[in-house]
C-alpha cells in the first residue's frame, strides 16, 4: 500500500468533519499507537476551608478509571474499471477521495451511535440505559416520555434538566430526521415553539437553545426506544484515529474491475 497525497487525505477528512455524525460534536484525538487511554475522574476530591494556622484535614482520594479505546481498521473498497483508469482525463485522485469519504462517513456515523465495539468503535447507545432516577456511573440515564412512539414538550424539558449543570453549557441534542419532525411541532405552555431554525447558513437548528445534530442512525421514537440523546459529547465521547490514510490497489479479486 501507499500513503495517499495530502490533498486527497485532506479532502476525505474535510468530508468526515462536515458529515452529520457524532464526530462533529465529540472529542477527536490523533494518535500513532494502536490504542488511546482516557483517564476519567468520576468522584469529588475532598476539600475544606482552613485558616493559616489550622490543621488541614486529609481529603478523599479521587477515583480514576482508565478507559482504553482500541483503534480499528476501516476500509472502503471502491472499484473502477481498468479502462476508466487508463483514461488520462479521469481524475482518479478526486474519484478516490469522494468514494472513500462517502463510505467512511456512513460507516463511522453508524458505529458512533450503535457500534458494538467488536472490530469497530463502540457507540454511545451500546451502553446500558437505566432510568435517570437510579443512574450510576457507567450507564446512560434516560427520561421516559410517557407516550408510546412520540415525544412531549415536558419530556424534552425534563431531559435537559436531568443533565448536570456543568455539562449543559456545551450540550447538544442528537436525533434522526423522523424524530426531528415530531419535535419541531412541540410548543411550550405559552404557545411558543421549542425548536428554532438556524439564522445563518450552516448554523444548526436549536432546541430550547441547544444545537441539534440530525444523525440518521439514531432510532425512531418507539416503546422502550431511545430516540433523542442530550449531553456534552465532547466530554463524554472520544474519537481516536490515526492521521494517515493508505491505499491498496487490487486488480485481481474483482476482474475486470480494480479495487482500492
Amino acid at each position: 500500500g501507499y500513503l495517499v497525497d495530502p490533498q486527497t487525505s485532506d479532502t476525505v477528512k474535510s468530508v468526515l468533519n462536515a458529515t452529520a455524525s457524532i464526530r462533529a460534536i465529540a472529542s477527536v484525538v490523533h494518535v500513532e499507537a494502536t490504542s488511546y487511554d482516557v483517564l476519567v475522574d468520576h468522584s469529588d476530591v475532598g476539600t475544606g476551608w482552613a485558616t493559616e494556622t489550622s490543621t488541614v484535614a486529609e481529603g478523599a482520594t479521587p477515583q480514576i478509571d482508565r478507559i482504553t479505546i482500541p483503534l480499528h481498521e476501516l476500509s472502503a473498497l471502491p472499484k473502477a474499471s481498468q479502462r476508466l483508469l487508463d483514461d488520462s482525463a479521469f481524475d482518479i485522485e478526486g474519484w478516490l477521495a469522494g468514494r472513500i469519504a462517502d463510505k467512511f462517513a456512513r460507516a463511522e456515523a453508524a458505529s458512533f451511535v450503535n457500534g458494538d465495539g467488536i472490530d469497530k468503535p463502540k457507540g454511545f447507545l451500546a451502553h446500558t440505559a437505566v432510568d435517570d432516577a437510579i443512574w450510576a456511573w457507567g450507564n446512560l440515564g434516560y427520561v421516559p416520555t410517557g407516550v408510546d412512539g412520540d415525544v412531549t414538550a415536558e419530556s424534552i424539558i425534563d431531559v435537559v434538566y436531568a443533565l448536570g449543570a456543568e455539562y449543559r453549557a456545551n450540550a447538544a441534542f442528537v436525533m434522526n430526521s423522523k424524530t426531528a419532525g415530531l419535535v419541531r411541532k412541540l410548543k411550550d405552555n405559552d404557545g411558543r415553539f421549542l425548536w428554532s431554525d438556524g439564522l445563518a447558513a450552516g448554523q444548526p437548528a436549536t432546541l430550547m437553545g441547544y444545537p441539534v445534530l440530525v444523525a440518521e442512525d439514531m432510532p425512531d421514537a418507539s416503546t422502550d426506544g431511545h430516540a433523542i440523546a442530550f449531553g456534552d459529547f465532547a466530554a463524554g465521547y472520544t474519537v481516536a484515529e490515526r492521521p494517515d490514510l493508505r491505499v491498496l490497489r487490487d486488480p485481481f479479486s474483482a476482474k475486470p474491475h480494480v479495487l482500492f
